[in-house]
């Protein structure tokens, strides 16, 4: 397992910086019309949603 430590700031920022990438991802996801390439993508976007969750949980447990 591999450990970041962040400040506040630090994940509020990356939080945010995830979550446009994410709102980008889902454009792709509707673009896509390779089944396996969709396939990837939402698996990434499940990760992406579960690591932004992680780093608002982390950020209301420090803040």
């Amino acid at each position: 397992m591999v450990a970041i430590t962040l400040t506040a700031e630090e994940a509020a920022l990356l939080r945010q910086v995830l979550t446009g990438y994410l709102s980008d991802l889902r454009m792709e996801i509707a673009d896509t019309d390779s089944r396996d390439f969709r396939e990837k993508l939402k698996e990434e976007e499940a990760f992406l949603k579960r690591l932004i969750e992680q780093l608002g949980t982390e950020a209301a447990a420090t803040g």
